[in-house]
C-alpha cells in the first residue's frame, strides 16, 4: 500500500482557525470516531443489549485493537492488549518485573519519568514491605545506574517536559547487560517516534492512547508483554476478566495462556470503539513519514522562536535525534502566555514551574501552521499580553 502524503488534516475535525500544539497531551477527534460510537451506542447497545458481548464481539475488543495498535510499536501480533488506565498497566508490567528478579530490590527510574509511574511504584513498594528501594537518577545516568541490584528499569522514553529522548536500544542493552528487567513507558513514543519493542528485546512495555493515537479522553492503556515471557508471568492485578475461563467462575485465580492474562476489568466499550476508529486513521501512514516531518516542523519552530521570541530559552535538546516530537521552552511567565496564547486558538499546554510545551504532529500540521503559531506567539510576548489579570488566573488543568 503506497503511504499517504502528510498531513492528512481532512481525517480529523478540527476548529476553524485553531493551530493544535498539543497533540502531545490530547489528540483530535479523527472524522471516523462519532459514527463509530453512534454506531455502538445506538446499534449495538441500543438494540442488541447485553448480547452485544457476543453479536459485536465485544469481549474480543481489547485483543483486536492490542492488535491494530502492534505494528505502530514495532510489536507482534497478540503480544499487546488494551485496557484499563495506563497507571494500573505500570503496576501490572512493574509487578511482574519484580517476580522475574525476586533476588533484587531495586527499581530504578530517573527524574524525567512522569510522576504517575514513580507514585504508582511507591504504592507498590509500600504494598510489598519487602526492604525495596526505587532509586531516582538523571536521565543520562540510567545506563550506568544499571546494576547487580537493580530489579527493573522503568523508564519513560520521551520526558513529558523536555521532550528529551531515551535510546531504546542502547538503555535496553545496558539494561540486560545488568541482569535488569526493561520497562518502557511509551506515552509520548506511540505514534509520535518509531518504535521497535521487538527488536530492542524489552521485557515489558506500557502506553496511553489518548495523545499522538488520538483515542479521546481517557481512552485505555495499552501494555505489551515480550512473547516468550507471557506463559511464565502472572499478573499480580489478578482480575476475572484475565482468567483462562471466566464463565467458568471459578475460585480461585488461573491466568489466561495469552496476552490476555493482563485484563483487568471490564472493557470500556464505548472508549475503545473511539480507539478503534481513530487507529484507522493510520492504515496507509509510515512512522517515517511521521518521524521525518515532525522534526521538520519542530526545527522550524525552534528556528523561528528563537528569532523572534529571545525572552524564550529552549529547554528540549537541540538535537533532533535526542528528542521526541515536542518542543519546550521555559519563560518566567509561561504559564499566562499560554494562556493568552490558548485565547488566540494557538493551542500549546503548561508544565511547572516555566515550562511552555509545544506537541507537533505532522498528521494535521505544516509549515504554515507553525509559522503562523510563532507570530501569534511573538506578539503575545511583545504585547505583553501575559500581564493580563485574566491570563494569570490558574486552571484546575494546566
Amino acid at each position: 500500500m503506497r503511504s499517504a502524503r502528510l498531513p492528512v488534516k481532512d481525517r480529523f475535525i478540527l476548529p476553524d482557525g485553531m493551530i493544535y500544539l498539543d497533540g502531545n497531551s490530547l489528540g483530535p477527534v479523527p472524522r471516523s470516531v462519532p459514527a463509530a460510537v453512534s454506531r455502538v451506542v445506538e446499534g449495538e447497545w441500543g438494540q442488541h443489549l447485553i448480547k452485544g458481548w457476543n453479536v459485536d464481539a465485544w469481549m474480543a475488543q481489547p485483543m483486536r485493537v492490542g492488535n491494530m495498535l502492534a505494528p505502530l510499536v514495532g510489536a507482534a501480533q497478540n503480544s499487546v492488549t488494551v485496557g484499563d488506565t495506563l497507571s494500573i498497566k505500570v503496576f501490572q508490567a512493574l509487578a511482574a518485573s519484580l517476580k522475574l528478579r525476586p533476588d533484587r530490590k531495586v527499581i530504578l527510574s530517573d527524574s524525567g519519568n512522569f510522576p504517575s509511574d514513580l507514585y504508582m511504584a511507591e504504592g507498590l513498594i509500600d504494598l510489598l514491605r519487602q526492604e525495596y528501594e526505587l532509586r531516582i537518577v538523571a536521565p543520562e545516568e540510567v545506563e550506568g545506574a544499571m546494576a547487580d541490584d537493580v530489579a527493573v528499569a522503568m523508564i519513560t522514553q520521551v520526558d513529558y517536559r523536555t521532550g528529551r529522548m531515551h535510546d531504546m536500544d542502547d538503555v535496553t542493552r545496558a539494561a540486560h547487560g545488568a541482569g535488569t528487567v526493561m520497562l518502557w513507558d511509551l506515552a509520548h513514543s506511540a505514534g509520535a517516534v518509531p518504535v521497535d519493542l521487538a527488536g530492542a528485546g524489552c521485557e515489558f512495555a506500557v502506553g496511553c492512547t489518548y495523545k499522538y493515537l488520538n483515542g479521546g479522553p481517557g481512552a485505555p492503556a495499552f501494555i505489551y508483554v515480550r512473547p516468550d515471557l507471557v506463559a511464565s508471568t502472572v499478573p499480580s492485578l489478578s482480575g476475572w476478566l484475565g482468567h483462562d475461563a471466566p464463565f467458568a467462575f471459578e475460585a480461585s485465580y488461573r491466568p489466561a495462556a495469552d496476552i490476555e492474562r493482563f485484563r483487568v476489568g471490564t472493557p470500556p466499550v464505548i472508549q475503545m470503539t473511539a480507539l478503534e476508529a481513530a487507529l484507522d486513521v493510520w492504515r496507509d501512514i509510515d512512522m517515517a513519514d511521521v518521524r521525518a516531518a515532525s522534526l521538520h516542523l519542530s526545527e522550524v519552530f525552534i528556528a523561528e522562536v528563537e528569532a523572534k521570541c529571545p525572552e524564550l530559552r529552549l529547554v528540549s535538546p537541540r538535537e533532533g535525534s535526542n528528542r521526541g516530537s515536542q518542543v519546550s521552552f521555559a519563560f518566567e511567565h509561561g504559564y499566562a502566555a499560554m494562556q493568552a496564547l490558548i485565547a488566540r486558538d494557538v493551542i500549546g499546554d503548561f508544565r511547572a514551574p516555566d515550562i511552555m510545551r509545544f506537541g507537533f504532529t505532522p498528521l494535521y500540521l505544516d509549515e504554515v501552521d507553525v509559522r503562523r503559531a510563532v507570530d501569534i506567539l511573538s506578539e503575545v510576548l511583545r504585547s505583553r499580553l501575559w500581564d493580563e489579570p485574566a491570563y494569570k488566573k490558574t486552571n484546575r488543568v494546566t
